[in-house]
């Protein structure tokens, strides 16, 4: 317990002299005119109009406690850590190959659109790559923007400057977009079907040294079945992801809920608020105002 204003509870003193001068008080006492007569003292009446008067003093003792600010400490709290994901999709031609029912890329979004509900709370981002790059959808966590995206960049409508891969250009321009959060973790999701010549020549380690030094962890999905590119691999281990290679929908779905699953959500403790604490003092205070007034209609000394 701990008090806002501590030095307004030396006016304490006031209310306690005042019970005091109410029990000890030598008053109140009215003299009958009888005879011979044997009157009792009355104890046990002046105990319950003493008490009825104490109730005053109390009350002027709640009322400075509730001046000085009582305040406590809240519960200790935890709060899930939000983590930031930008999807880093490839839109070039070899994406319309067929995969499932239908193309790769349609593959690609509805894995994607089933592994928004897995990460409630979280931010998301979607970035659309070839030899180009554009980021469609800025981090957010309206998952609703990511889910609308699919019919407006797919391979057959994206324009031709878009087809190619350059996954090392696409890489380093959603690192920068993740840059700009303070706050939360950071992971990149890299969904491609090819090789990428910008990688080649110890780029991938120089890249893999910059996501890591923003403390960005890269999980790549390579589609199709073909051979993972060594440089991918190396990018995800060294930044301590992974690289999957399904060959069928259903097993990227699984490789979805597998990220979902190595990426645990990160839960911190909160530190302990102080706040207001008037609530039993009120109810002490109303409590003796209303039990004081109920005493006036009969517990107090009278001269007749």
């Amino acid at each position: 317990m701990s008090f806002t204003f501590p030095f307004v509870l030396f006016l304490l003193l006031i209310p306690a002299l005042l019970f005091v001068w109410v029990w000890r008080r030598d008053s109140g006492r009215v003299v009958f005119p009888f005879d011979h007569g044997r009157q009792s003292r009355g104890r046990p009446l002046r105990f319950l109009i003493h008490s009825a008067e104490s109730l005053s003093p109390l009350l002027l003792a709640v009322v400075i406690v509730v001046l000085a600010g009582p305040q406590q400490l809240s519960e200790p709290r935890t709060k899930k850590v939000m983590t930031n994901i930008e999807f880093c999709v490839d839109i070039s031609g070899s994406m319309t190959a067929p995969f499932g029912e239908g193309t790769r890329y349609d593959a690609s979004m509805a894995a994607i659109n089933d592994f928004l509900d897995f990460r409630e709370g979280d931010a998301f981002g979607l970035t659309f790559f070839g030899t180009s790059v554009l980021h469609w959808v800025p981090l957010t966590s309206d998952t609703s923007a990511v889910r609308c995206s699919p019919p407006f960049m797919r391979p057959e409508v994206a324009p031709r400057w878009f087809n190619g891969t350059m996954i090392g250009k696409a890489l380093l321009a959603c690192r920068k977009v993740l840059n700009t959060r303070e706050e939360g973790d950071r992971m990149i999701i890299l969904v491609s079907d090819g090789q990428s010549f910008d990688l080649n020549g110890g780029k991938d380690q120089e890249i893999a040294k910059k996501l890591k030094a923003s403390n960005i962890t890269l999980y790549a999905i390579h589609i199709g079945g073909s051979q993972i590119p060594d440089s991918i691999v190396n990018i995800t281990s060294l930044t301590g992801g992974e690289v999957f290679n399904p060959d069928d929908p259903e097993t990227f779905k699984a490789v979805f809920q597998q990220i979902d699953e190595m990426q645990e959500t990160r839960v911190e403790k909160i530190a302990a608020e102080t706040m207001d604490h008037f609530f039993p003092y009120c109810v002490a205070g109303l409590s003796l105002l209303a039990t004081s007034l109920l005493t006036l209609f009969g517990l107090r000394f009278t001269p007749w």
